[in-house]
């Protein structure tokens, strides 16, 4: 035991009431065990583990943590150790309700991980929701969507309109913007108004319209359905050209393949129409025109 007897003295000395004398060990006042590859001479210097209870002034913490870099961005801003490219081809259109349709290849850069991806999210048996841009935040907010609004319906006794599930899901998002997000998405369905289609990104822009594609072959669905779009066409006529729009996009977009999935909206919800691989497409296409 410590002679209290000292450190009574000592108090007496500093003017304090009573205060305990604890030794120093040398061995506390060498330099700390460093981590990785940083150098003795770059630590702070660390006072003893134990001192006499002096104040503790400003001087004795550390300015600043050698392991944090001025050079390294805040977290937003840092950029991927790796280039992510995101290629697919989704659209949407108004003609006897809603036609969706879209392919099903996913994309690592030139690596083609999948094949078979399904880039159609099922909110609600009137609701659908189309995948564009990184595969998982797509999927997490439009399913994150779902659930929003089967709340909506329990707590209103009334399904969501579309212009509302829209504004949701572009509401939630814009939380993140700048965050690195990468989602552009259609919600498309059928409410009390009749037919809905709205474009939702991952910046919380949020656009209606009767005519959307969305993904690296984008711009050859838009060529096609531009070109075959009327005011006249029947539902198989439709049909036939959302089919054709993104096997063209496949066709000439390396990015997007795999098989074309063709919803259609309509009064009585979604419906799924076909499911065919573009390699048979091609062959069919090509045979029509004469070329095979």
């Amino acid at each position: 035991m410590y002679d209290f007897g000292d450190a009574r003295s000592a108090g007496k000395t500093s003017g304090n009431a009573l205060e305990l004398y604890v030794p120093v060990l040398d061995y506390l006042s060498q330099s700390p065990i460093n981590f990785g590859q940083i150098a003795s001479n770059t630590l702070p210097s660390h006072p003893p583990l134990f001192q006499s209870p002096t104040p503790l002034s400003p001087s004795c913490l550390p300015v600043s943590i050698p392991l944090l870099s001025s050079s390294i961005p805040p977290s937003p801003s840092v950029p991927l150790p790796f280039p992510l490219s995101h290629g697919t081809t989704t659209l949407a259109f108004f003609q006897h309700g809603v036609i969706v349709a879209v392919d099903s290849r996913a994309t690592a850069g030139s690596y083609i991980a999948s094949q078979t991806v399904k880039k159609v999210i099922e909110i609600n048996p009137y609701l659908l929701g189309t995948m564009a841009g990184g595969a998982a935040d797509c999927s997490f907010w439009e399913r994150l969507l779902a659930r929003q609004c089967r709340v909506y319906e329990l707590r209103n006794k009334e399904r969501i309109s579309v212009a509302a599930a829209s504004k949701l899901l572009a509401n939630m998002v814009y939380q993140y913007k700048g965050m690195g997000l990468s989602m552009g998405t259609m919600v498309c369905g059928w409410d009390k108004r009749g037919p809905g289609l709205y474009y939702v990104d991952s910046e919380g822009n949020r656009v209606g319209g009767d005519l959307f594609a969305v993904g690296s072959g984008s711009m050859y669905a838009y060529g096609v359905v531009d070109s075959g779009l009327r005011p006249e066409l029947s539902v198989e006529e439709a049909c036939e050209l959302g089919r054709r729009a993104i096997y063209q996009a496949t066709y000439r977009d390396a990015y997007s393949g795999g098989v074309v999935n063709l919803y259609r909206v309509h009064s009585q919800g979604w419906e799924r129409v076909s499911q065919d691989d573009v390699l048979q497409l091609h062959q069919q296409y090509k045979a029509e025109a004469g070329c095979l």
